[in-house]
């Protein structure tokens, strides 16, 4: 294999590339990238068995072939070359040559034949949708993605695709976040995305894509995002039926300034931290939200006016997961739905439904 490329080109395809690279592996071909070269086209693999993300660049190629290079040494050499031009020679022994203006590297690669093989979706069933919505999908959801591994199918984003609506669902145990957008796609499916996959998606996102096609088929998934395409495994497994935890009835609505609530509690958790846990106590009533906060640390108190209907309510809450789901709002108002003391809050948007996030309660001792 034998080909000339610009260094910038390249350098951003394997910085991209290489973030599906495993970092320690006992396949030891899955720790580098694998270029195949041909027709003056070079693309490139990052693989981890759970996530490839794949690209091709414009080369000048002198010798079709296939190698594979060591990702986090590539990545460093390339990234310091002098010139514009980089030159990359592999022979049949798979060592690798690399060179630019004064500057030449000599260092050892693996046959393509190491390389797992790729998963090929051959479906053609595409659903396009508009890049920055389905960015905004992801953030407004994905911090709601289970860490833990009490059930696999919450490591991921529940896609539910019918009725010309996309609706994206997370899901951890304490909070529920789903958000919704119509798409022109007269199909039905149900799928779930490893969130890690969907953070990888989120990084290929910029100002200039503007349609991002997505192929779901059998157990993996693609997004072809520009020049770049993300495959990934889907989970398998039944997600929660998450409708059934949204409260039907409403004892007490709140209308809420975004910005002024995060500053109340960013200010309730100065006193807060991992080993001094404690509930952030909101006591609602007469249009305030009266905020406070005890710990070893000392007592903080804070007040917020609101807008509010219904009964008064004392309601307890953890400050991270309070600070998350306003902080995902991205508006300036929110609606806030209770139900009484222990029963799951909803915050919504104060017009349409584009989003839902529903957080329970902790319990308040007096």
């Amino acid at each position: 294999m034998k080909f000339e490329c610009n260094r910038s080109k390249l350098t951003d395809a394997v910085t991209n590339v290489q973030r599906a690279v495993s970092s320690k592996s006992t396949i030891p071909a899955l720790e580098g990238i694998l270029i195949k070269a041909a027709d003056n086209t070079i693309t490139l693999y990052g693989y981890d068995l759970d996530i490839c993300i794949t690209t091709a660049i414009e080369a000048s190629v002198r010798e079709n072939g296939n190698a594979v290079i060591p990702a986090k040494l590539f990545s460093e050499i390339i990234r310091k070359m002098p010139e514009d031009i980089i030159s990359i020679n592999v022979d049949e022994k798979n060592i690798v040559y690399i060179s630019s203006g004064n500057a030449d590297y000599k260092i050892i690669g693996l046959p393509a034949s190491d390389y797992p093989e790729i998963p090929i979706i051959r479906s053609e069933d595409t659903i396009k949708i508009d890049g920055e919505t389905l960015a905004s999908m992801i953030r407004q959801t994905i911090y709601a993605v289970s860490d833990k591994d009490t059930k696999p199918a919450h490591k991921g984003s529940l896609f539910e695709i019918a009725d010309k609506t996309i609706r994206i669902v997370s899901v951890d145990g304490y909070r529920l976040a789903i958000r919704t957008e119509k798409v022109d796609y007269d199909g039905e499916k149900n799928f779930i995305v490893p969130g890690k996959s969907l953070l990888e998606v989120t990084k290929l996102i910029d100002d200039n894509t503007e349609t991002i096609d997505i192929v779901a088929s059998g157990r993996h998934i693609i997004f072809r995002i520009g020049n770049y395409s993300i495959i990934s495994r889907l989970i398998e497994g039944e997600f929660m039926n998450y409708k059934t935890s949204i409260p039907t009835a409403c004892m007490t609505t709140l209308r809420v300034k975004t910005n002024s609530f995060i500053k109340t509690i960013e200010r309730m958790s100065l006193l807060l931290t991992d080993k001094m846990k404690s509930p952030i106590r909101c006591y609602i009533d007469n249009n305030l939200i009266k905020a406070s906060c005890e710990t070893p640390l000392g007592r903080a108190n804070d007040q917020l006016e609101v807008i509010m209907e219904g009964e008064n309510v004392e309601i307890g809450f953890n400050n991270k997961f309070l600070l998350d789901a306003f902080r995902y709002s991205e508006t300036d108002e929110v609606c806030l739905k209770l139900t009484g003391a222990l029963s799951p809050m909803t915050i919504t948007p104060t017009e349409g439904d584009s989003f839902l996030f529903l957080l329970l309660p902790m319990r308040l001792t007096k």
